[in-house]
């Protein structure tokens, strides 16, 4: 494929205009998914890679010992080095033509792109027989993510979330001293990032640019509603944005929430509630606190596992040091942290699972109960690739195990974006709906906040949206309308 096209072609095809014209290829269709030849443990995995440009790149270098076969982004600047790194990879700016072209060629996909595209890519490819590695957050909606798991089950593939700390040390621990009982019962967690790196609480931007002829903007718009273009979204700004993004939350609670998840043993929460800085219509806030309500669940080898609340911050803030906390020490650890309050001891963890210690200075010595995994997250999911699904050892972070867990971080941004409701909200998690949001209840966001000064005082002139319908906006929020000419496969029984 030409790697530059003509502006006049460029632009018909990337919607620069914001006039919501889509020119795009049908979704594959997984009618006749294509049934690549089982790769034996000596075979090497063809792996195709969508989103390369950041942290794919990153992700596929640690998967070079198989063959990259295919390499997929919207942005062949941002991609340039991973592309130079494959020249023999297949290059392609839109993954349902690289997976219609190609889907025999491939036994496995590496998603890496924007969050909001992370659930049609991955469910295609699982519906086509693919192994599928999705970097986190899996996805954007608490509907995507039942999808991947309920997919990922019924077409038997190996699935991995990108939340690397998931293989490591620090995990295995935490779940094995909980359940030996070496902080009694956990009745309250706190944990917090200090994210966002990006820009965020940023007024959407009131004039569209050129768009760049590296860049395809119908094809990173994807799914999400046609806007100008703007700098400002992408590359890597795009996680504070939330048509293509999930905030601080959403990219760092898969790393430090995982932990937690995982070592209480937790399913879908029962009551949450959000508040933050100035909520804006089309912006993250610049900082958060979620405080979630999980009921009591079955006892988890010598320790009763009772009602649990989980806080969250981030933005800069922190939860309030235990009585004790060794002076000097910080709370975070590589990007945060988590403070587990139990009845006999406290529990501190950092980002990834990593450097877990208790706060008497006692050190555990639990019965080692979690697999051991001596390669790299990436390696052991291709090793899962390899094994037939009646024999394979799932991974750390499979989908039936990634997929209700990222149905709790979206959750956190879902009570954020419902804070204007001024009120603790009701989850019925098995059928992905709040229960007590009235059918006549309303919403209203913030579109700008419309600050400046004037005459040496600051004032706030506000710009906010007509009052929706509550319901009707949280219903879009757990599962969005895709954009016209996207869609995801049904969700199985």
């Amino acid at each position: 494929m030409k790697s530059k096209i003509g502006r006049r072609d460029f632009l018909q095809k990337s919607g620069a205009a914001a006039v919501g014209l889509s020119v795009l290829p049908g979704i594959v269709s997984a009618s006749q998914p294509a049934k690549p030849a089982r790769r034996s443990p000596g075979d090497k995995l063809r792996i195709a890679g969508v989103g390369v440009g950041g942290r794919g790149f990153a992700v596929l270098r640690a998967m070079e010992s198989e063959e990259i076969v295919a390499l997929c982004d919207v942005d062949w600047r941002y991609s340039k080095n991973c592309f130079d790194y494959w020249p023999k990879a297949k290059k392609y700016w839109d993954w349902r033509k690289m997976l219609d072209e190609m889907g025999d060629e491939i036994d496995a996909v590496m998603v890496a792109t924007a969050d909001h595209t992370h659930a049609a890519i991955a469910a295609t490819a699982i519906t086509m027989g693919k192994h599928v590695y999705v970097e986190k957050p899996l996805t954007h909606t608490v509907y995507e993510s039942r999808l991947l798991t309920k997919l990922a089950k019924k077409y038997k593939v190996a699935t991995q979330m990108g939340n690397q700390g998931a293989s490591e040390e620090g995990v295995s621990l935490v779940k094995e001293w909980i359940q030996n009982g070496e902080i009694g019962e956990v009745t309250r967690v706190e944990a917090f990032t200090d994210r966002p790196i990006w820009p965020q609480g940023l007024n959407t931007p009131t004039q569209g640019q050129w768009v760049p002829d590296h860049l395809n903007w119908d094809l990173f718009v994807g799914p999400a509603k046609m806007r100008p273009y703007n700098e400002i979204y992408t590359p890597w700004n795009f996680r504070g944005w939330w048509d293509y993004g999930t905030g601080a939350l959403g990219d760092m609670a898969c790393h430090i929430l995982h932990p937690v998840f995982k070592g209480l043993n937790l399913g879908y929460p029962t009551r949450v509630q959000g508040s933050s800085t100035l909520l804006l219509q089309d912006c993250a806030p610049v900082a958060e606190k979620v405080r979630m309500i999980f009921p009591e669940r079955a006892r988890l080898r010598r320790v009763r596992m009772p009602e649990v609340e989980v806080h969250w911050y981030d933005g800069g803030l922190q939860p309030l040091k235990p009585d004790n906390w060794p002076a000097g020490k910080s709370l975070n650890v590589q990007g945060g942290g988590a403070l587990f309050y139990g009845t006999k001891d406290i529990l501190h963890v950092g980002c990834y699972g990593r450097e877990p210690f208790l706060l008497s200075g006692r050190v555990p010595n639990a019965p080692k109960t979690e697999r051991r995994i001596n390669v790299s997250h990436e390696m052991d999911w291709v090793r899962a690739c390899k094994e037939s699904p009646e024999n394979r050892t799932e991974c750390s972070s499979a989908f039936d195990e990634a997929g209700p867990f990222n149905e709790m971080v979206v959750m956190g941004v879902l009570a954020v974006r419902l804070q204007a409701l001024n009120k603790e909200l009701h989850w019925d998690g098995e059928n992905m709906r709040f229960t007590n949001i009235g059918d006549d209840e309303t919403i209203r966001t913030v579109i700008k906040d419309g600050f400046e000064i004037r005459d040496g005082h600051p004032t706030f002139d506000q710009t906010w949206t007509e009052p929706v319908n509550a319901k009707k906006f949280a219903e879009e929020l757990i599962k969005h309308e895709y954009r016209k000419g996207w869609s995801l496969p049904d969700m199985p029984a």
